[in-house]
């Protein structure tokens, strides 16, 4: 197989761009140390629609309507278990927030435990 210069340079400009654009993902995954607190826990779309019941759509219409605040790193979606417990907390039900709670106590709930 036969490549021409031209079409080698095309090539490898592409693959320096994709290159450059994983670099940056790569970047912002080992810099999360920096945006999370030691023991804040996010949950991916795939947690959060298991846990709330609810389809990607719904998220996605929560997220559109600023009700559910998110981050996303490359073209995944994640949310911080403190935001997704004050938003069940306001819009959901108090079945769906007492099952949040048990499998995501806070501190304050760990301690009445005790």
């Amino acid at each position: 197989m036969y490549i021409n210069n031209e079409d080698f340079e095309t090539w490898m400009q592409k693959l320096s761009k994709k290159l450059t654009e994983i670099g940056q993902d790569l970047k912002s995954l080992i810099n999360t140390s920096d945006v999370f607190e030691e023991d804040e826990k996010i949950l991916d779309n795939q947690d959060l629609a298991f846990l709330l019941k609810v389809s990607y759509r719904t998220l996605q219409r929560y997220r559109t309507s600023k009700k559910l605040p998110y981050f996303a790193i490359g073209h995944k979606t994640y949310y911080r278990v403190n935001d997704v417990r004050h938003f069940v907390r306001e819009h959901m039900d108090f079945q769906t927030y007492r099952d949040f709670e048990k499998k995501h106590p806070t501190d304050n709930n760990d301690e009445k435990d005790e």
